[in-house]
């Protein structure tokens, strides 16, 4: 992944669907519902084989998915900025104090835009969750 900005210069969504064109799998959800927290590991292809490792339940459940940010096809951007990391900074908590290692870091849009305050939050983002609180609800709707 750390030479994905020399082959693409636009940046990944780490907030993707596992079905995006070039999507990767960047991590595995672990603790809790009511607390999840993100595990990193070095980014790999999106196979049937690993997304078959989720069953019972949908992979957005269980990983968190990397993609060539769409841009202006994606309810979140504005334009020039990913809204939705606007939103996680400015309405949910940090969880972590330090960064983490992860190897999305240099091509990522969240980071790219928001810097620490966003890496600093984003252990606690599942992609899909089945009992989100209304904090949640509101920083994932685009609408808000």
């Amino acid at each position: 992944m750390e030479h994905a900005s020399e082959r693409n210069p636009t940046p990944f969504c780490p907030s993707a669907q596992p079905d995006t064109l070039g999507s990767t799998v960047f991590g595995v959800v672990g603790g809790t519902a009511e607390e999840p927290h993100l595990i990193h590991i070095e980014p790999r292809p999106v196979t049937d084989a690993v997304l078959a490792l989720a069953q019972p339940v949908h992979p957005t459940e269980v990983y968190r998915f990397a993609a060539p940010c769409a841009e202006n096809a994606c309810q979140h951007f504005d334009g020039a900025n990913c809204r939705l990391a606007s939103r996680i900074v400015a309405s949910l908590p940090s969880v972590v104090d330090n960064l983490l290692p992860c190897h999305l870091r240099p091509t990522c849009r969240w980071w790219q835009q928001e810097g620490k305050a966003a890496c600093i939050r984003c252990p606690q983002i599942v992609t899909e969750t089945h009992n989100p609180s209304e904090q949640l609800q509101r920083v994932a709707d685009p609408n808000h």
